[in-house]
């Protein structure tokens, strides 16, 4: 018989290694003893793959605890006919008869913390073991006395089934035969003081409750997907490349339904023809991954592998993504591998240590956020972020990963005082965890998914972000400009009576634009907390407000860098945006804001049909300077270069709302320049003010340094585009 001391630690889920007391155990010649805790049951009679009646198992006084011999051998399979209290009776596959779920390699990977793909094994997956259907589940939790899962097929009962625990690597497994697809589940946890924690989400689930429920759900992994020449072509430095970035809970809700979100197949039936139609060669949305909160947009994510259950099943997710591409759009999720909520279901103290987050809370804290920050030095949680990008890019085939508040990991004193922050192991302030896991994710995302982009947000100087790691750089693709966006709106917004003595607000961005390989952001951060949306921010009555949108739209498609542009700024926005409502599409029952649009649509098209624009967007030679000195007018004009010496494009804009009549160029080629868009045109709600005839022949005067020049009429606020013939 079983010393009594194991039973009553099973009974209330004590033990630490349940497979050592559960299941079948034989002792030299002695009988095979099966043994199982099963609350609630009054008989439990062990029988034979075939359904013979082997043996009954003897209750143990006072217990749900069973044991008996049984004529077998172990590894012999079995099955539990059980009659219960309730008067019903079941037959059950034992969990405490299968044998280990992860393989030694798997084991021996996940210890070093080196595991390329550790979702491919940990988390909750359906599979079949020795013929029988089940889910096998694991769960990292090195600290912990006792881990068991607890789910609505066990009445959320942490007595019922204990995991076991592989040493090697602080994982504990079990399979629970007939778990399918979709059940919900936790972990319980017990720490080596005792204390059970609050149940836990899954770090690996692939599919969530809705909130405000907080549990997994038992998902299908998806399909690896193999790399796209096409896709890596579209998102390469040398390409156009046009971001909407969209908010899916209020890009557009059904109102009439009570406000309620789109699902995936309704915003991929919805949002993909608009942007296709719009022009635009990408969507990025803001994080997808499970959160709790509305409020934090996404940023705030607690499940980092499944998609949110706000807008549906996961796989509709992926539904959404092969249609971006069918439809020749890219898709980019927002990343945020720089913090997580402290919410009691999460990662939190996970095993009753500090297992994803720093100890100390001046590492291991955020202020701004009231979130915790990943402790990256730990291998495992370093591997459990890498694995997750490569996820989303090998699963779901995202094009990229736009990875949010790069800044904030990348200093230890990011928004701390003196005093509040630990110095790294130089004295320095720099998070070498950090630099180095930012590092590995670019290095392995470049060698499995050639295809795919990352892209900064980082709002610091700090150097060769997007160069390769071999040159000494971080090795993302791309980075956010947020220099050239704060300066170039703090311009707009001023009346453009003042605008002559910040002319540099507008040119200092070409001071360093070839240092990194910049994306022009008008995010979602530029349209809330008071800051007013695009449309407001301009200075004017209405008419000038969207005039100086219009001719802001056209310098940033016409300056050196890739364009992101947040959902309604395309149609100028009038409020703030709200993530509780939708976008405020009435408004283009207006003519002007319809206009505004147009000019969009039209950008995005003169945008990838001029390779002068975006094929040398990262090099000095695609861009020349023809006039920035002319702030008295605040004009500004340039021409950008494509790879033939004839390909190129002359953008002037005029940052007042006075006509410059008379207006004399230089340009870098005798010929006749034609006007092919003008912010101004009535076809987008301007005075439909410009150069007679939209034509402009050259004449034999230098100006500007050139060999010879034009005459133009500039439009108030107003940006013109000129192409060359000979």
């Amino acid at each position: 018989m079983l010393n009594p001391n194991d039973i009553e630690l099973i009974c209330n889920a004590r033990h630490g290694d349940p497979f050592a007391v559960l299941g079948p155990h034989q002792q030299g010649s002695k009988p095979c003893s099966v043994r199982c805790f099963l609350p609630t049951a009054v008989r439990v009679d062990v029988i034979s793959a075939q359904g013979t009646v082997l043996a009954s198992l003897a209750q143990q006084p006072g217990t749900d605890f069973f044991e008996g011999a049984v004529p077998m051998a172990v590894g012999d399979a079995y099955r539990l006919q059980v009659q219960w209290a309730s008067g019903l009776g079941s037959v059950i596959e034992d969990p405490y008869r299968f044998p280990t779920v992860l393989g030694e390699i798997d084991v021996w990977l996940l210890g070093e913390g080196t595991h390329l793909r550790p979702f491919e094994v940990l988390g909750a997956h359906p599979s079949t073991m020795q013929g029988v259907t089940g889910t096998r589940f694991a769960v990292w939790a090195p600290n912990a006395s006792r881990v068991s899962v607890v789910g609505d097929f066990n009445h959320w009962d942490g007595r019922c089934h204990p995991m076991r625990l592989r040493r090697e690597c602080g994982v504990w497994e079990l399979f629970l035969p007939g778990v399918q697809q979709g059940a919900l589940y936790k972990y319980e946890i017990r720490t080596q003081s005792g204390e059970v924690l609050p149940a836990r989400a899954d770090p690996y689930a692939l599919q969530a409750e809705l909130r405000p429920a907080t549990a997994s759900q038992v998902g299908q992994l998806p399909e690896k997907l193999a790399p796209s020449n096409q896709r890596q072509a579209a998102n390469a430095l040398d390409a156009p490349v046009s971001i909407y970035e969209v908010h899916l809970g209020s890009w557009r809700r059904m109102n009439e339904d009570g406000n309620r979100w789109l699902s995936w197949d309704e915003l991929a039936d919805t949002l993909i023809p608009y942007a296709q139609d719009m022009g635009f060669t990408h969507l990025e949305l803001m994080p997808i991954s499970e959160h709790p909160f509305d409020g934090s947009w996404g940023y705030q994510p607690i499940g980092m592998y499944a998609p949110t259950s706000r807008f549906g099943e996961a796989a509709g997710f992926g539904r959404l993504v092969q249609r971006c591409h069918a439809a020749g759009l890219g898709l980019i999720l927002d990343w945020v591998p720089a913090h997580f909520p402290s919410d009691a279901h999460g990662l939190a103290n996970f095993d009753g240590t500090h297992l994803y987050e720093y100890a100390d809370p001046r590492e291991g804290f955020h202020n701004d956020w009231n979130t915790l920050i990943y402790n990256l030095g730990r291998t495992e949680v370093s591997n459990f972020l890498v694995g997750n990008a490569l996820y989303w890019l090998e699963r779901f085939g995202v094009d990229g990963l736009r990875v949010d508040a790069v800044a904030s990991m990348l200093y230890r004193d990011y928004s701390r005082k003196a005093g509040e922050w630990i110095p790294n192991v130089f004295g320095g302030r720099e998070n070498l965890e950090a630099i180095a896991f930012l590092k590995r994710v670019n290095e392995v995302v470049g060698v499995e998914c050639p295809q795919a982009i990352t892209l900064a947000e980082e709002s610091t100087a700090y150097p060769a972000v997007s160069r390769p790691t071999y040159a000494g750089g971080l090795g993302f693709h791309y980075k956010w400009n947020m220099g050239w966006m704060h300066d170039t709106l703090s311009y707009m917004a001023r009346d453009p009576l003042y605008r002559k003595y910040h002319q540099g607000e507008m040119t200092f961005g070409l001071v360093y634009a070839f240092n990194e390989n910049f994306v022009l952001p008008i995010s979602h951060d530029e349209v809330v907390h008071g800051k007013g949306s695009l449309l407001t921010k301009m200075p004017g009555d209405r008419w000038q407000q969207l005039a100086n949108v219009r001719a802001y739209l056209g310098y940033m498609f016409g300056h050196p860098g890739k364009k992101l542009l947040f959902m309604g700024c395309e149609f100028a926005q009038e409020r703030e945006w709200d993530h509780d409502r939708s976008l405020d599409w009435y408004l283009l029952d207006n003519p002007a804001h319809a206009g505004v649009q147009r000019l969009v649509r039209d950008l995005n098209a003169l945008y990838r049909a001029t390779p002068a624009l975006y094929a040398q967007d990262f090099v000095p030679e695609g861009f020349e300077w023809i006039e920035h000195d002319d702030a008295t007018r605040s004009v500004l004009a340039f021409a950008r270069h494509g790879l033939d010496a004839n390909s190129f494009t002359v953008v002037v804009c005029n940052f007042t709302p006075q006509v410059q009549q008379g207006y004399r160029l230089g340009v870098p080629k005798a010929g006749r320049y034609q006007e092919v868009l003008n912010t101004d045109s009535s076809h987008y709600g301007g005075s439909n003010v410009g150069t007679p005839f939209g034509t402009a022949l050259t004449e034999d005067t230098p100006w500007h340094g050139k060999p010879c020049s034009v005459v133009l009429t500039l439009p108030p606020l107003a940006t013109v585009f000129f192409t060359w013939n000979a």
